[in-house]
C-alpha cells in the first residue's frame, strides 16, 4: 500500500487535471497560451502580497490574477502596443516584482521552489477539499458558458448577432483562469501550470471529433499524466510537478504518431495547412 502523502497527491492531481482540461481546449481553440503565462506568472506577486500582509494565500493569488485578467482586457482596447507586448510585459514585470518582494521580506521563510514548481506531495485534505471544490466551481461554470464561449471562439460576430455576449463570457472566462492558478498552484507550481492546461487539451486535439469530446478526452488524458508523472517521480526520486509535466508531454509526442486513414481538424482550432 502507499503512503497516505502518496494517494493524497494522486487525489489532488487527479482534481486538478480533471479542471484543467475543459479549461484548457479553450485556451488552446483561442491560441491563449501566452495569455496563461502571464496570469500564471502574476501568482508570485499574489503570493507575496499574501505574505506581507499575512492574507489567505489562494485568495490573495486569485484576487491579484483576476487584476491582471483585468487590466490586459482593458489595455487591448488601447492602440498603443500590440497584445504580444503587453503580455510579455505583465508576465515578467509581475513575476520579477514578486520575486523581488520575497527577497525583501527577510523575516519570512518561503519555499520558493515549492511556489515556482509545486509541492503536490505535500498537499493536505483541507488542500484536496478547495481543489475538488474550486474544480466544481470551475466545470459547472465552464458548462454554464459553454454555449456563449464556443461560439465566440468561431466567430464572436456571430455570437454577438445571436446575443451570446461574447466579451461577458471572455471576461468570466478569465476569471475562471485565474480561479484555477490559485488552486492548482500547489501542485504543478506557477511556472508550469499552464502546461498541464496547454498540453492534455493538444493532445486531445488528435482523438476528438467534437468539442465535447476534446474537453473529456483532455481531462481524461491530464489524469492519466498526473498519476504517471507521480509514479515516475517515486520510482527515479524526480521532482513530482516537473514529472507529470514530462508524462504529459511524452502523451503528446504519441499523439504525433501516424494514424491510419485518420481525418485531421475535425474540432475547433484544428490543424491547418
Amino acid at each position: 500500500m502507499f503512503d497516505d502523502f502518496f494517494l493524497r497527491a494522486i487525489i489532488a492531481g487527479v482534481g486538478v487535471a480533471l479542471t484543467t482540461g475543459p479549461l484548457g481546449c479553450f485556451i488552446v481553440w483561442r491560441r491563449m497560451a501566452y495569455f496563461g503565462d502571464t496570469i500564471s506568472h502574476s501568482a508570485l506577486l499574489g503570493v507575496a502580497l499574501s505574505l506581507l500582509f499575512e492574507l489567505n494565500l489562494t485568495v490573495t493569488v486569485f484576487v491579484v490574477a483576476a487584476i491582471v485578467s483585468v487590466l490586459l482586457l482593458l489595455l487591448q482596447r488601447r492602440q498603443g502596443l500590440s497584445a504580444d507586448a503587453l503580455l510579455g510585459i505583465l508576465s515578467h514585470s509581475t513575476l520579477a516584482i514578486g520575486l523581488v518582494m520575497v527577497a525583501f521580506m527577510t523575516w519570512v521563510r518561503v519555499d520558493l521552489i515549492g511556489f515556482l514548481f509545486g509541492d503536490i506531495l505535500a498537499v493536505s485534505k483541507a488542500d484536496i477539499a478547495l481543489i475538488w471544490g474550486g474544480g466544481v466551481v470551475v466545470v459547472g461554470c465552464i458548462a454554464w458558458l459553454w454555449r456563449p464561449l464556443l461560439a465566440g471562439t468561431v466567430s464572436s460576430e456571430i455570437a454577438e448577432a445571436e446575443g451570446l455576449a461574447p466579451e461577458r463570457a471572455r471576461f468570466f472566462f478569465m476569471l475562471l483562469m485565474a480561479l484555477v492558478i490559485a488552486i492548482a498552484m500547489k501542485v504543478v507550481g506557477i511556472m508550469l501550470i499552464t502546461s498541464l492546461l496547454i498540453i492534455p487539451a493538444a493532445t486531445a486535439r488528435r482523438f476528438a471529433s467534437t468539442p465535447e469530446t476534446m474537453a473529456v478526452v483532455a481531462s481524461l488524458i491530464g489524469a492519466v499524466a498526473v498519476i504517471a508523472g507521480l509514479f515516475g517521480s517515486l520510482t527515479y526520486d524526480t521532482p513530482s510537478g516537473p514529472s507529470i509535466v514530462v508524462a504529459s508531454l511524452v502523451f503528446f509526442i504519441i499523439s504525433l504518431l501516424p494514424k491510419p486513414h485518420s481525418r485531421r481538424g475535425g474540432v475547433i482550432g484544428g490543424n491547418r495547412s
